[in-house]
């Protein structure tokens, strides 16, 4: 059809599209009823059932746009540039039965995958393939998911590995790719511009060597067989394997082992036991069907304390040693950090420590999604990596590493292992007991708000903005009307209080995305609340609204002001 109307494929694919849409919604066109980008919209599935319930849900309100026909046609879909879209890829989900919904008229990004259900277990069975590859290597255990919630590692020892060597093919490969580089620089030096060809050349030399550079890390066999993985799936959609890290509970207790007569350590253990099992283990005798009792020692032999002894002695000690730590801030400040140290950092443990102060980190039990991704974890955990890759792998060697640092250095790392038992969260009080009491939670929030204020805390510096996700689709629409009259003025809430909710919450995350406003309990304490609410008005019509609100700004009737969002399966 296209070779016999001199005209391109695509353009016969959308005329077939345009004519494939329900016939009630044609006929609703040809009377002039919609308009052609609106019919355009609804092409995006072929179910006619669902194109005719979707425009009877809009077809006597607001929302007609095309972008707003096109979200109720996917919102039970997953965008083909989903991570679990991209980890499964396409050709395997409609190899398995699995329908794409494309838009011929605009960019599609690839397109929704209409089938939800399948592309999970899809995700699921590609990942659980992956997890039984893994278990191979010898992994005590292997936690799969397709997202863990930031600080899921938090409280477990990583193990210290050593990247793979490069074989002598791969380090011929390097040099060669090495001495390519420097070659096509030289014959290019001093020109203004690259060819094509040389430019496309560099960047895969550069490619190329930055892969050689992420090696495997090699694990000791002992170390494997008592710690575990998490697989994952990255933002990317790429399979996400972290390996190397042990559970408290599988923390190999070292033993002494025993010594003969002449010094020398005893046998090892007999296959099979356990490895903090003694080396050799005391026989027991029984003479006559009763146990022998040993003989007691010589009456001139030493014999070990009386352990009440030892308490009284060991109490007065301690006294004297808080008194000596006390006069010696110096010491006393080394001493904290180095017990913050370990209980920060998960290659330490922080059993058997004399000082018994402790940063406790407070778990997310109930987060937003995206969480990890924001610049504050992002900066925590780049922070963490810099100081990990500073410290001593071994525990015996952090006192003599700690003193080896400037004032200045133990003062930051101090207050980085300080940060960790900062909780500022809200939690409904428990008034039985089982939990925190309502007056604990307002005191810890008291104490959190005099924090904040002394390190002048600033959330929309730190990235915070009003979103639908995260704020504005959570809340009545009293509340965003209220919260878009503080921030951007009464004008701009005159301008969307006529609409529904799930528009009113997407225009009102337009409308504040600058103007710096934030939620109560992200405010500072003792900032005046009123200065936001004589937000000045914006002046003329500087605002670039859509075209469906440019309208005349009748309101909605009151009995439909907080009437639900209209689905178009109902």
């Amino acid at each position: 059809m296209a070779a016999a109307f001199f005209i391109s494929i695509n353009i016969v694919k959308q005329r077939l599209r345009l004519a494939s849409v329900s016939p009630a919604l044609l006929d609703v066109y040809a009377d002039d009823g919609m308009s052609l980008e609106q019919l355009m919209a609804f092409t995006v599935t072929p179910d006619h059932g669902r194109q005719e319930l979707v425009w009877q849900a809009i077809s006597g309100s607001w929302q007609k746009e095309p972008y707003q026909i096109r979200r109720l046609l996917t919102e039970n879909t997953v965008r083909a540039s989903d991570r679990r879209a991209v980890f499964v890829g396409l050709d395997a989900y409609e190899a398995a039965g699995g329908a794409v919904l494309r838009d011929l008229f605009q960019s599609d990004d690839g397109g929704w995958l209409e089938d939800v259900a399948l592309l999970d277990s899809l995700v699921a069975e590609k990942l659980r393939q992956e997890a039984e590859t893994i278990a191979a290597e010898g992994w005590k255990w292997i936690e799969v998911a397709i997202d863990f919630p930031y600080g899921h590692n938090r409280g477990l020892r990583e193990l210290d590995g050593v990247p793979a060597a490069l074989t002598a093919e791969e380090q011929a490969t390097i040099e060669a790719l090495k001495a390519e580089y420097a070659r096509l620089e030289a014959e290019h030096d001093g020109v203004d511009e690259l060819p094509d060809e040389v430019d496309q050349r560099l960047g895969e030399i550069e490619t190329a060597l930055a892969a050689f550079d992420d090696r495997p890390i090699i694990y000791q066999p002992a170390d494997i067989a008592q710690a575990g993985v998490f697989v994952g799936i990255d933002a990317e959609g790429t399979l996400l394997v972290d390996r190397g890290y042990v559970r408290p509970e599988d923390e190999v207790r070292v033993t002494e082992p025993e010594q003969n007569s002449d010094g020398e350590p005893a046998a090892a253990a007999l296959d099979g036991a356990e490895p903090s099992a003694p080396a050799i283990q005391r026989a027991v005798i029984t003479i006559g069907g009763q146990v022998a009792e040993p003989e007691d020692e010589d009456d001139d032999a030493v014999k070990p304390l009386p352990d009440r002894l030892l308490t009284e002695l060991t109490a007065e000690r301690t006294l004297a040693l808080r008194d000596k730590l006390a006069i010696t801030p110096s010491v006393a400040f080394q001493s904290v950090l180095h017990k913050f140290c370990m209980d920060v950092f998960s290659r330490y443990s922080s059993n058997g420590t004399a000082m018994e102060v402790s940063v406790r980190s407070a778990s997310f039990p109930v987060q937003a999604q995206g969480l990890k991704d924001t610049p504050a974890a992002k900066a925590i955990d780049a922070r963490h990596k810099t100081w990990e890759e500073r410290l001593p792998k071994d525990k015996a060697d952090l006192w003599d590493w700690l003193t080896g640092l400037t004032g200045d250095e133990q003062a930051t790392l101090f207050a980085h292992c300080a940060s960790f038992g900062v909780n500022a969260l809200y939690e409904k009080g428990d008034r039985y007991g089982g939990g925190a009491t309502p007056h604990t939670v307002e005191q810890r929030i008291a104490d959190a708000d005099r924090i904040a204020s002394v390190v002048d805390l600033d959330m929309v510096e730190a990235g915070w903005r009003p979103t639908v996700e995260n704020y504005l689709g959570r809340v009545p629409k009293r509340r965003i009307l209220e919260a878009v009259r503080e921030g951007a003025g009464e004008r701009a809430a005159q301008l969307i209080d006529h609409l529904k909710k799930g528009d009113m919450a997407k225009e009102a995350e337009r409308l504040m995305a600058e103007t710096g406003w934030l939620p109560e309990p992200l405010r500072m304490a003792d900032v005046d609340q009123a200065a936001t609410a004589d937000a000045v008005e914006p002046e003329g019509d500087c605002e670039t609204l859509p075209e469906f609100l440019a309208g005349d700004g009748e309101e909605a009737p009151a009995d439909e002001a907080d009437e639900p969002h209209m689905i178009a399966a109902e």
